[in-house]
């Protein structure tokens, strides 16, 4: 395997990753040091995650397994517990330079791979931060505007629109614990109060989607450099 730009071979290629025969003992190799507990986790992460890249085992996929990878070992330390911070989405948001961190690293430099993680990771703390306070302001902005008796069902279903913004009546009413009449009359409150758009006309099956949480979310994305993910 080797990377470099189109048309490009292993005497062109900007780098060329270990012969075939050498990748399972270097993954044997990077999976005992992701286990090692003497390590400062961040850095064990920004090590384990360039050196991943730098094995490059599989023809395809590696960027978004090597980032895969930060996010299984960011929970295993309990760095992230209820989100997925986009720490490493970062990392693409700045390309060249993280493309010559990790050049630095197979060079035997560390220091620029663990400072670009650090930067992604203030930068995912910051958008992260950015996306809780417009969700509760949209939450906030359709209490407001649902009308309906305090006992109601619709005010347990609106954090469950707000944590999956597409639903069904077999949906809701199955997360709820309660009757489909009620989950329809749920979501014919939520419409009215402009919470909920029908995106198909289905009689059977029909799906409503919460177009204020989803533009919220690709806002999100959109910070954290979404439309960089085609590199690695």
């Amino acid at each position: 395997m080797w990377i470099g730009a189109s048309g490009s071979s292993p005497h062109t290629a900007s780098f060329v990753a270990p012969r075939f025969d050498w990748v399972p003992g270097l993954v044997d190799d990077l999976v005992a040091f992701s286990r090692r507990t003497d390590v400062e986790p961040f850095l064990q992460v920004a090590v384990a995650h360039a050196q991943f890249e730098t094995i490059h085992p599989f023809s395809d996929g590696n960027g978004r397994t090597g980032r895969a990878l930060v996010q299984s070992m960011l929970r295993s330390y309990g760095i992230t517990q209820r989100i997925t911070a986009p720490v490493s989405a970062g990392l693409l948001s700045e390309v060249e330079g993280y493309y010559e961190a990790l050049t630095a690293y197979r060079q035997g430099d560390l220091d620029p791979i663990v400072v670009a993680f650090s930067r992604a990771a203030f930068a995912a703390i910051a958008n992260g931060e950015v996306l809780v306070r417009d969700l509760v302001a949209l939450r906030d902005a359709w209490a407001g505007r649902v009308s309906a008796r305090a006992d109601a069902s619709v005010w347990r279903a609106l954090p469950q629109v707000m944590s999956q913004p597409a639903v069904t009546v077999n949906h809701l009413a199955q997360r709820l614990g309660i009757s489909k009449p009620a989950a329809q009359t749920a979501i014919d409150q939520m419409v009215a109060g402009e919470v909920l758009t029908p995106v198909n006309s289905y009689r059977r099956n029909r799906v409503w989607v919460a177009g204020e949480v989803v533009a919220v979310l690709d806002e999100f994305a959109e910070r954290a450099g979404r439309r960089r993910f085609s590199a690695g």
